[in-house]
């Protein structure tokens, strides 16, 4: 099928040098003098290019754009401006700009780079209803959108990405009337998610058509997340061999109470995650904002000697267990330092409690998913909100193991609390995600155990789906846990529960 370029230039000459250097690459052409006369037949021929040279008459190059862009006929024609481009106008997909005194052969190359891009897009997203399916390798995620939104296509995109150590993630975009309207990718939603998955250069989509109602999430005009996306993506590519790796370790270099008291939102998110998180990787899914950004900080944070990094130790297989072989010697010479060598005590004990029910038993339920997990015979009918007592053992070796002992936070057993606490490993605190009563319910009990001889009092914030972030929670509740430890365990996750508890029993293990 022939290709047609329109060339609108007011100088003569220059308009018959553009002419020859498409003529000569096949395109059939077209030459109007001012913007009236392209709009006209750009409406009429629907052209694949449209060459803008210099200042036009009638109408400007700005509103040429902005009217052809809105017109389902012309909306996929292409731009090359020669000379000053009008502001914004080759933000989007489809428009490039050279400059006044460009030479007609390398107009000719842009015109053809665009028709060729343009060709391969056509035909992997066609205009139709069915599911379209492709490569991130062949098209870009950043193109993907720009044409959708270029076509107000309304529907999903599902995306695969292979990360290198084999993982599969997934993605999503839902898009109405061509505009991003959601997005999630793995734990993360929205515009965080969105940047991650811009990224990604190789790997799957398949994008499905719907109808009726969708949900907006995301207000922000796709042009301008497209825009934000992309220059983020190209200063982490320029950044990519200082910022810190995922999968390093990272700390604090100097004492909280000399960090500086006013700083920026996300630097302040940023050091409160590094008192609970010993990994990038964590500090970065669990931050609001988005990842380049977390990883600037941190490079930031590390130039002024607040924060060091250090390269990851090598993983241990999956089927490792939860403690590593450091901590099980810690944890065998913690039980003789506290039982003897010889009084024949093999377990640690280790407490649980929260002022709701529902908590317990989901915790329980998490503990069900680990190696070596015993449900105690009294568990089938569930947790006794009501009853101080075994919960569960857990074997972490052949000959030692943790027993879980559930305690109620009722006042009434108040004088119980220091015997179940005396000789035990610690507490696990369990805290809602949105519950702050939860906090002052458990407070009696926490400073009863946490006067206690060697005592170790972890308060877990668990959080469920639908609740609001962790970072939110974290700003609301950081200053009641002056005296303890807090760590964030999500109940549903892409981490198996050996991963999400991990964290929490090395903060808990001697």
């Amino acid at each position: 099928m022939s290709r047609l370029v329109v060339i609108a230039d007011a100088d003569a000459e220059r308009a018959d040098r553009l002419r020859e250097a498409c003529a000569v690459r096949g395109y059939g052409t077209r030459t109007v003098v001012h913007g009236a006369a392209a709009l006209e037949i750009a409406v009429r021929e629907a052209p694949d290019v449209l060459v803008l040279a210099g200042r036009l008459d009638l109408i400007d190059g700005g509103k040429l754009v902005d009217i052809l862009r809105a017109n389902p006929r012309t909306r996929r024609t292409r731009f090359v401006f020669v000379g000053d481009a009008p502001a914004g106008a080759t933000d989007e997909w489809g428009a490039v700009s050279l400059p006044g005194d460009a030479d007609p052969d390398e107009v000719g190359e842009r015109v053809a780079e665009l028709v060729a891009r343009g060709s391969e897009l056509d035909a992997a997203v066609p205009e139709t209803r069915e599911v379209v399916e492709g490569r991130l390798s062949q098209i870009a995620l950043a193109d993907l959108l720009q044409l959708f939104h270029l076509n107000r296509r309304t529907g999903s995109i599902d995306l695969r990405h292979r990360t290198p150590e084999g993982r599969t993630e997934r993605g999503r975009l839902v898009l109405r009337d061509g505009d991003v309207a959601q997005a999630s990718c793995g734990g993360v939603e929205n515009e965080k998610a969105l940047f991650r998955l811009l990224a990604w250069t190789e790997g799957s989509f398949s994008f499905r058509p719907a109808s009726g109602p969708i949900e907006v999430r995301m207000t922000t005009p796709t042009r301008a997340l497209l825009l934000e996306g992309m220059r983020q993506l190209d200063e982490w590519k320029r950044l990519r061999g200082q910022l810190p790796a995922r999968d390093a370790h990272v700390s604090l270099r100097v004492r909280t109470a000399a960090l500086p008291s006013v700083v920026q939102p996300l630097t302040q998110e940023v050091l409160l995650l590094l008192e609970l998180y010993t990994q990038v990787g964590e500090i970065v899914d669990h931050s609001s904002f988005p990842d380049y950004q977390v990883l600037r900080t941190l490079l930031t944070l590390v130039q002024r000697g607040i924060v060091e990094v250090r390269a990851a130790s090598p993983m241990p297989p999956p089927d490792a267990g939860l403690f590593r072989s450091a901590q099980v010697r810690r944890l065998r010479e913690w039980l003789a330092s506290w039982h003897g060598e010889n009084n024949g005590a093999r377990d640690a004990k280790l407490l649980v409690a929260s002022s709701d029910p529902a908590l317990c038993e989901a915790f329980f339920e998490l503990l069900r998913g680990l190696p070596g997990f015993q449900p105690h015979p009294r568990m089938e009918d569930g947790i006794p909100a009501d009853a101080l007592g075994p919960m569960a053992r857990l074997r972490v070796d052949d000959e030692i193991g943790i027993e879980f002992v559930h305690v109620p936070a009722d006042a009434r057993f108040a004088p119980l609390w220091p015997l179940a606490g005396h000789g035990a490993l610690g507490t696990f605190l369990l805290l809602g995600g949105t519950d702050s009563d939860a906090t002052a319910a458990l407070a009696p009990l926490a400073e009863t155990l946490g006067s206690l001889p060697r005592a170790r009092l972890l308060h877990l914030l668990m959080k469920r789906g639908g609740e609001p972030e962790f970072a939110d929670e974290l700003r609301r509740n950081v200053s009641l846990f002056e005296e303890s430890q807090l760590f964030l365990l999500p109940l549903e996750g892409r981490k198996e529960p050996l991963d999400r508890l991990r964290g929490a029993f090395s903060r808990i293990v001697p």
